[in-house]
């Protein structure tokens, strides 16, 4: 699939678009930064307490998510990233804690997962850029399949009244119904929440926040 860059003039790989992205931008740059993302880090809290708990970040870029995890005690953390260079940052700012980590290098809708595997699947922001049905229903098999039954689901997209594009690309906004629509009857929404997110520049981007459960279904 190949996805627009720069007005449509030239053309990349998903990959290649992505590491343009970090090439251009620091961490605190980006769109979607927070210093600490609270919600996901109280949601996982709430559904795995035990720190043997198995926990994957999809696409978690160079988020601080991993760093707080890590600090907070756990220690079977993956974090699947697309691009090449902000895997190497956030190796980087662990320092002798990046060891401890999975890394994961591919895209979640092709990459090859273990079967049964996390209790935890925690996705802000990546599942928003799957415009395509073929996408998205490649992103749910491979979250059914390496999701233990029941595991939970932390998704967080643009919300219905979020923006519809972000990093130059259009994004699918959702509300809880219609994020839960899209993994029905396998999981089954649990709670959700409305995040007003702060970016570096200044804006406000509405978040949809859903905690689902694999229901063995």
């Amino acid at each position: 699939m190949l996805w627009p860059w720069d007005a449509g003039k030239l053309y990349m790989d998903r990959q290649g678009y992505w590491e343009q992205i970090y090439a251009t931008k620091s961490l605190v740059e980006v769109s979607w930064y927070r210093p600490h993302l609270e919600d996901s880090l109280a949601w996982i809290d709430e559904v795995a307490p035990q720190k043997d708990a198995v926990i994957i970040d999809i696409g978690g870029g160079t988020s601080t998510l991993v760093d707080d995890l890590y600090a907070r005690g756990y220690r079977n953390l993956s974090l699947l990233e697309i691009s090449p260079m902000a895997i190497a940052a956030t190796k980087a700012r662990l320092g002798a804690s990046a060891t401890q980590i999975g890394w994961i290098e591919g895209d979640v809708t092709n990459v090859e997962l273990p079967e049964a595997r996390f209790d935890v699947w925690h996705d802000r922001a990546v599942f928003h850029f799957l415009t395509q049905d073929e996408d998205r229903l490649s992103y749910r098999r491979q979250l059914l399949r390496s999701l233990k039954p029941g595991g939970s689901v932390i998704l967080a997209t643009f919300s219905s009244n979020g923006p519809e594009r972000c990093s130059g690309l259009p994004v699918r906004r959702y509300s809880p119904q219609l994020i839960a629509q899209q993994f029905e009857p396998v999981l089954v929404l649990e709670k959700s929440l409305t995040v007003a997110h702060k970016t570096p520049g200044g804006g406000i981007q509405e978040f949809t926040y859903c905690r689902l459960l694999h229901t063995g279904a």
